[in-house]
């Protein structure tokens, strides 16, 4: 007789339903079995299991052992194996009876999905994925979900299934049998926790820098990739690690979108249980390609998927290994990242705002200094043509004069900056409607919501023509100028041509591509 415990595996951040099928035959020498494609670690789930059982007060079944791992051709990995696999043992051997019927409270293992790590004295460990998992059982028709009392919040964020968290294989027995009643975790209130949340740093406190301030509003109102030019000590990391604090707040979809990532890569706050806040990703410039953009034998999500509906941010550019800048090209296009290895591909989210800040030296100064003019333009130089072109706004960050410094007055505060950005971002929604930032506009939609008067006309194509700038500079400065628009005109004006004004700012911009 087989019996059967239903699971699930993760591909990239979503899950696809697993079938535990465990044969038992006490003829023979004794031998445990595992097949279906399993990788070290389901290999030695059994191992794990005999002494979690064991530990725990339950016999392991003697004779021959046959654990099958359905689908059999698609890879099975990680630990989150054991706990099925323990219940289908006990289930097979008659060590647990579901009391399932209309006046028992024992659960029908058919309409239950589970997933554990077992320790060896039998707690159960947390694993990886639980969101996604949830979400998949969901989609499937289950009705509950057994996962480690750690990923309980994490996989209750997702409405119309039970999620019960367990925290031993006691408990899980209980729970099947129907001799230890535990409530399912009580549904997240997502919207609350995105509320609640708060960026930890205020523009109020960055002295001086208006003018970058400016340039960060517009990249936030139109999701605008963002370079910041200047030297070091001038607020750069300090104004990236504020930009969040004018973001507009998750949708609680973008949030349960940004957790299954965090989630897939085990890198979730098992408190917290959802990612509530855009997330600011900062990698130092020795990270490798895989790290970046995700990989691995086992593909994993890398800095840009876990920046998701957030902000990348690289400081000192020009330091990072060139090869690892070029493969951020086809992410910032399509906001997604697909990674493709021999067993299969795996598709990452990868949809953020690349802000990236630079000295304009390799020493670090405004100036050239000893370092001569070559060497500046060997610096600049490890910086490709195609990846400047796809950053929308370059800006300079000057150096702060010690009077702004020590008795300035405070600049304008994130509460403001914010109150602008969500007002453009209001008026692009009206015109062009949801999940359509400026910055994402193809060239049919410009020339439909970002019209163009005779001197903006003649004025962008003297600085096309003067500065030598690429097709695809063309629409970031009228990507660019519309943002600039929806920030300075009214809502009843959101469809108005754009005027040489926005056009002049949006060049101004495009500090890097200038002829100098």
């Amino acid at each position: 007789m087989v019996t059967r415990v239903h699971s699930a595996l993760i591909e990239g951040i979503d899950a696809r339903p697993v079938e535990v099928e465990v044969d038992l035959d006490d003829r023979g020498l004794a031998k445990e079995t595992v097949v279906g494609l399993p990788d070290t670690a389901v290999r030695e789930s059994l191992d794990r299991v005999k002494a979690a059982m064991g530990n725990a007060g339950y016999p392991f079944p003697p004779g021959k052992v046959l654990i099958n791992l359905a689908p059999a051709d698609v890879r099975k990995e990680g630990p989150m194996y054991d706990l099925p696999v323990a219940a289908g043992l006990l289930l097979a051997q008659g060590v647990v009876i579901p009391q399932v019927g209309e006046h028992t409270s024992g659960l029908d293992p058919r309409s239950a999905v589970m997933a554990g790590e077992l320790a060896l004295d039998g707690r159960v460990r947390p694993i990886k994925g639980a969101l996604a998992i949830a979400d998949m059982a969901r989609r499937r028709g289950f009705t509950t979900l057994i996962v480690p009392a750690v990923n309980a919040a994490e996989a209750a964020v997702v409405e119309g299934i039970d999620v019960i968290g367990v925290s031993t294989l006691s408990e899980v027995v209980g729970v099947l049998s129907g001799a230890l009643d535990i409530e399912p975790h009580p549904p997240v209130d997502v919207a609350s926790l995105i509320a609640s949340s708060q960026a930890e740093v205020d523009f109020a406190d960055v002295r001086g820098q208006e003018g970058v301030k400016r340039a960060i509003v517009i990249a936030a109102s139109g999701s605008h990739n963002l370079l910041m030019v200047g030297p070091a000590g001038t607020g750069k990391t300090m104004m990236a690690k504020a930009l969040p604090g004018i973001l507009p707040p998750l949708t609680p979809t973008e949030a349960i979108e940004t957790t299954r990532v965090y989630s897939a890569g085990g890198m979730l706050d098992a408190e917290q249980g959802i990612v509530a806040v855009r997330p600011v990703r900062s990698p130092h410039h020795t990270a490798s390609a895989p790290a970046v953009v995700g990989g691995g034998i086992v593909p994993r999500p890398g800095e840009i998927s876990l920046a998701h509906h957030g902000v990348l941010f690289l400081d000192e550019l020009p330091e990072f290994p060139r090869p690892v800048l070029e493969t951020l090209r086809q992410p910032l296009e399509d906001d997604v990242v697909t990674i493709a290895r021999a067993a299969g591909t795996v598709r990452f989210p990868a949809r953020f705002m690349l802000v990236a800040a630079m000295n304009p030296s390799p020493k670090g100064g405004a100036s050239p200094g000893a370092a001569g003019k070559r060497e500046v333009e060997r610096y600049l130089g490890r910086l490709s043509g195609p990846l400047l072109d796809r950053v929308d706004i370059h800006v300079e960050a000057p150096a702060v004069k010690f009077e702004e410094l020590r008795s300035g007055p405070k600049g304008e505060s994130s509460a403001d900056m914010r109150a602008q950005v969500l007002r453009a971002r209001s008026i692009a929604r009206e015109r062009q409607g949801e999940d359509r930032p400026n910055a994402r506009l193809t060239g049919r939609q410009l020339d439909r919501w970002a019209p163009l008067d005779e001197p903006a006309e003649a004025l962008l194509g003297q600085a096309i023509s003067e500065l030598g700038l690429s097709a695809r500079a063309y629409d970031k400065i009228r990507r660019v100028a519309r943002t600039i628009a929806d920030l300075d005109t009214s809502r009843e004006d959101h469809a108005a041509p754009l005027t040489s004004a926005h056009i002049a700012e949006a060049v101004g911009y495009r500090l890097l591509d200038r002829r100098v």
